[in-house]
């Protein structure tokens, strides 16, 4: 009895480090993918520069002056995150797909950080205020749910791998279920960030244009 205890101990303690490491990793992609983002941002040549604060600056007048498609803005949203959510599933369940869960994952980390990055950048200390409403709580939630999201796909695709080239026997009826699961419920999470995307940033917004 005692032995069996020790090998469920084991078992248990050696996923949770597993799983650990998966965790360690992604965010240290993730941070050098944000860190490259904000760098990315500031050593722009002048030319992308004014492009990006055109852009910036089309972006908040068109939020001051309520010139905004609530419609038009609420469908692509949910388009984008129902299919960035549901291509990160699909990657987590074919073997090709782990390095792609890595590089999404990075890339979404890269693009906060040079959304931020170029806020500030271009608007100073006023831009602070704008980022903060910009970026949160939307992009961040999103941002900090992708890794959950990564974290499973990846997990999951390693498991696959295990079980498929390397013979190591696994629960893959409950696995796979635990990540559709975990599919739906950030699912449905992306799905409210949608709505905070187009009807309440706007609001906090306006509030510092």
């Amino acid at each position: 009895m005692d032995l069996k205890l020790k090998k469920v101990k084991n078992k248990v303690t050696n996923k949770l480090a597993e799983q650990k490491k998966i965790y360690i990793f992604l965010i240290i992609v993730m941070t050098i993918g944000l860190i490259l983002g904000i760098i990315y941002a500031v050593v722009l040549n002048k030319s992308d520069h004014n492009l990006v604060t055109t852009s910036l600056d089309s972006f908040f007048t068109s939020i001051k002056n309520n010139d905004i498609d609530y419609k038009s803005a609420l469908i692509n949203s949910l388009i984008g995150n129902i299919s960035f959510v549901t291509f990160i599933f699909l990657l987590g369940i074919s073997i090709i797909g782990i390095p792609l869960i890595i590089f999404s994952l990075a890339s979404s980390a890269f693009i906060f950080g040079f959304s931020l990055s170029s806020i500030i950048y271009t608007y100073h200390f006023n831009g602070i205020l704008k980022a903060i409403t910009y970026l949160f709580p939307n992009q961040l939630i999103t941002l900090l749910i992708s890794l959950f999201l990564g974290f499973y796909a990846l997990y999951f695709g390693i498991k696959l791998f295990k079980y498929l080239f390397r013979g190591i026997d696994i629960n893959l009826r409950s696995s796979m279920k635990r990540y559709i699961q975990v599919y739906v419920t950030v699912l449905l999470i992306f799905i409210g960030c949608s709505f905070i995307e187009v009807f309440l940033s706007p609001a906090l917004i306006k509030l510092v244009v």
